[in-house]
């Protein structure tokens, strides 16, 4: 059987349709979405988080359950300002992500409302909860074209890795080789 691999979200559009969507259906959602697209954290380290790990804070440091590496990240405006609106009046012991019943929200809960949302948009990806990292990895990538330094926002062991999660397709590869020239 073949594995399912996540596959970013490419187009900014898709994106930007994603995050009304579950603005307009669900702010839990919203609110998770924007954290996994401005975090680029594992859907685990993220359900893992109580509201105290964010409220008034610059940065996030967590331990992450898959490589047990520590982990600190700066939370950027657009975060913040959703972080602020969403944790505002809630208990600070309280999971930072409910689920329906009053407990922590789980992956597959994620993937359900992932899936659901691309599928209602007409997204093509091949979407699961690592998506949103996987997207994370893609624009930033794009913007700043540094492996390195993606490589360690993502304790990664080698840039090899890294390069996995940018979903670069043999169209993008023919296109440099196209517009390339010395």
């Amino acid at each position: 059987m073949k594995k399912h691999i996540a596959e970013p979200i490419k187009s900014k559009k898709d994106i930007k349709a994603v995050e009304q969507y579950l603005k307009e259906h669900n702010e839990r959602d919203y609110v998770l979405w924007v954290f996994g697209l401005n975090s680029g954290l594992r859907v685990s380290d993220i359900l893992g988080l109580n509201v105290s790990d964010v409220v008034d804070k610059t940065h996030i440091t967590i331990i992450e359950k898959k490589t047990q590496k520590r982990k600190s990240f700066y939370i950027n405006d657009k975060l913040k300002k959703v972080l602020k609106y969403y944790t505002k009046g809630r208990n600070l012991y309280e999971p930072l992500f409910l689920g329906k019943q009053g407990g922590r929200l789980n992956q597959r809960q994620v993937y359900r409302f992932l899936v659901d949302a691309c599928q209602k948009l007409g997204i093509k990806s091949k979407v699961s909860t690592h998506t949103m990292r996987r997207t994370f990895g893609y624009h930033h990538y794009q913007q700043y074209k540094d492996i390195v330094i993606l490589q360690q926002i993502f304790n990664h062991s080698s840039p090899r890795i890294t390069r996995m999660y940018l979903g670069i397709t043999q169209d993008e590869i023919d296109f440099s080789y196209k517009n390339f020239e010395l």
